[in-house]
């Protein structure tokens, strides 16, 4: 590698592999001047201990009213500031971010990356004023990343802006510290890391090493580069990050004829992919088919001589050691493959198995869950070889896909090939090994008659009773034609719902109900079938996160980008929600659990700018620093300030941010 080549930025693949684990490309030397980080003493300090039980909490702050402007609202007697914006630095390889969209793809491999969400706070060593957080970036803006936009010369994307796209994808890593009430990076800490859509990662589990997933750049199929459209998230109870590639199919392109299982993810027909990536290769600067492996169809002898299994190296959950810097982000395709769009697991019980829930987030898509082989230990959660223990929970178990009766109660199927589909065969008469059923999860789900579903997006467990509950964003499509079910039971679903289940112990049975239905407060009562009024109107739930204290937190992801098509996105922006949910075993029915008896439990906390999604939620351990992030705002935030209330009078270039809010008397938040 030449030192040219290195300073292109692009490269993060090509170097990644050589040594053996994604790029920082920070100086790891550097100890940031943090007592915690402090070169050596103390290398991978881990979260610290679990914050005592909390007592019985109610919320304390009056229900927020509706706004539309290019600021954040909060709660009187509440700040919130602006941290890590798309293009900040979080280390001295990267420029300062440039108001007129100059930034290199150099820039942007060693800066935060674009369109923020999921996310998770790690403390380090038990502090709720420094740690670890781990953000996703999503997708990009075109327009707002370049100076004027995506140019195409000759019908081709320039190499430099295609590596910019690429390394403004993925997850960053980042140390932060609260100093005098405000947070900020830790510039140059060795925690400090990107990945992108071309950092080397593992493949672990039974796809891994197969047939399906050899290419040119893994003959033996145990690598793939990047991650990519990192949607929700999850953690694990040892102290990792899960990441969620969701909308990455679309990123490819196959000219040809494309086979049952790249159809079913959604893999263009072309003629080009969604960012045009492929139309780089063969530009003289190019190493490795970083550009042709977007291109995914058959044109050579074998796998090895062509790029037709790219695509069946994204669509997983992606392990992530935040606490190691050394660490190789490693893909699980035990847990299948789809749209991911968070990952929750069940509450831990010693000697018995964890399951680990998804949503796949399309219309008319399934919920699934993940049960390991392994039976928990509570002595992994205190292991720094965090990575070996995903192994152990995460690369061995067993798939299922949800069904949702009528009578409130469902079935975990198994995706193995013993299972009976709808006409009476078996998974293994469709596909003949486990990892055939994995690369064809969707399908696989389709053969033994899951439930459709109305977008499921995130998860997140009850802390206390174990209750898993499941944001449905949206469906327009369901319509006379599909028709319903009883999980799903409105037709044009414009404003989305939010479901709830209780595994029955040693069972593949569960109990469920409608927690909430969205709607507007004027609908009629077979839409506002919560009751919702004009302080808690709310439509296509999305991000999802319970705190250790058992509030529940509701994020809203309601197309006002879109043109404002229902009545709450013309009410207000999208917003974030609290309530403090009773358990499942106390409700009869299916719900809504959440109606005109008790909806007033339910409230707006948070309101955010024109056009943006709220996304991503985490906490410190003591609760009184909270953290979510803005996504593709259309005029936030305000040039020259953190206060992300304030509203600019100017035109802004957009930017999406973490959000960090504080009571202003230093309190826990929302009680």
């Amino acid at each position: 590698m030449t030192r040219r080549a290195v300073m292109r930025g692009g490269l993060a693949a090509a170097l990644a592999t050589m040594s053996s684990f994604g790029l920082a490309g920070c100086d790891s030397s550097s100890t940031g001047g943090n007592s915690t980080d402090n070169g050596g003493e103390n290398p991978n300090p881990g979260p610290g201990p679990d914050p005592e039980p909390p007592a019985s909490v109610k919320l304390g702050f009056e229900s927020l009213p509706t706004s539309m402007t290019d600021g954040c609202v909060v709660p009187p007697g509440y700040i919130a500031h602006v941290l890590a914006p798309w293009g900040t630095p979080i280390n001295d390889n990267a420029l300062p971010w440039d108001k007129n969209g100059n930034n290199s793809s150099n820039d942007l491999l060693n800066s935060m990356g674009m369109h923020h969400d999921g996310m998770h706070f790690f403390p380090l060593e038990g502090s709720s004023t420094e740690g670890l957080l781990a953000v996703n970036h999503e997708y990009i803006d075109e327009k707002a990343l370049h100076p004027n936009g995506p140019t195409l010369v000759n019908g081709k994307r320039p190499a430099e802006e295609v590596r910019k796209e690429i390394n403004a994808h993925g997850v960053a890593i980042i140390h932060i510290r609260r100093t005098n009430g405000r947070w900020d990076i830790v510039q140059n800490s060795r925690y400090n890391r990107r990945f992108t859509s071309a950092t080397a990662m593992k493949l672990a589990g039974p796809v891994g090493g197969t047939d399906w997933v050899k290419t040119p750049f893994s003959p033996n199929g145990t690598q793939v580069r990047g991650t990519n459209n990192n949607c929700g998230n999850g953690t694990t109870p040892w102290g990792t990050y899960i990441t969620a590639e969701e909308n990455w199919a679309a990123c490819f392109v196959n000219t040809g004829i494309r086979p049952p299982h790249q159809q079913r993810v959604g893999v263009s027909a072309g003629p080009v992919g969604r960012y045009q990536w492929e139309t780089a290769a063969k530009d003289p600067s190019e190493v490795l088919g970083e550009f042709a492996r977007f291109n995914v169809t058959e044109t050579g002898a074998s796998a090895t001589e062509d790029w037709r299994n790219e695509v069946n190296g994204f669509g997983y959950l992606v392990e992530i050691d935040p606490y190691d810097p050394s660490s190789i982000a490693t893909k699980r395709t035990s847990m299948g493959r789809f749209a991911h769009e968070g990952c929750a697991y069940s509450k831990p019980e010693a000697g018995k198995p964890l399951a680990f829930y998804s949503g796949d987030d399309s219309r008319f898509e399934y919920v699934y869950r993940f049960v390991s082989e392994a039976n928990w230990d509570p002595k992994d959660a205190q292991r720094t070889d965090r990575l070996a223990v995903g192994a152990k929970y995460l690369d061995k178990g067993t798939l299922y896909v949800a069904r949702f009766n009528e009578d409130g109660s469902g079935e975990w199927l198994a995706l193995t090939g013993s299972t009976k589909g709808k006409d009476g065969g078996t998974l293994a008469d469709k596909f003949k090994t486990l990892e055939e059923i994995l690369i064809n999860t969707r399908g696989a789900a389709d053969f033994v008659g899951a439930t459709p579903m109305d977008r499921p997006e995130w998860t997140a467990t009850h802390p206390s009773n174990g209750d898993i509950y499941l944001t449905l964003t949206n469906n327009t499509s369901r319509n006379a034609s599909t028709g319903t079910n009883p999980a799903n039971p409105r037709l044009n679903n414009v404003n989305g719902h939010i479901i709830r289940w209780h595994d029955e112990p040693g069972s593949n049975k569960f109990k469920w109900d409608i927690f909430v239905f969205g709607s507007d407060s004027g609908a009629d009562a077979d839409t506002n079938r919560s009751g919702l009024t004009d302080l808690n109107q709310l439509a296509s739930p999305d991000g999802l996160g319970f705190d250790s204290r058992g509030i529940l937190w509701i994020q809203t992801d309601n197309g006002i980008d879109g043109g404002r098509k229902n009545n709450v996105a013309r009410a207000t922006n999208d917003q974030m929600l609290a309530v403090i949910p009773g358990a499942l075993a106390d409700s009869s029915g299916t719900g809504p659990a959440i109606n005109a008896s008790n909806q007033s439990d339910l409230r707006r906390f948070f309101v955010g700018p024109n056009e943006a999604e709220i996304t991503g939620f985490s906490m410190t351990p003591d609760h009184t620093s909270l953290f979510l992030n803005i996504q593709h705002p259309v005029n936030w935030p305000a040039y020259d300030t953190h206060d992300a209330t304030v509203v600019s009078m100017n035109t802004v270039r957009p930017r999406s941010s973490t959000v960090v809010i504080q009571r202003a008397d230093g309190k826990p938040i929302a009680v």
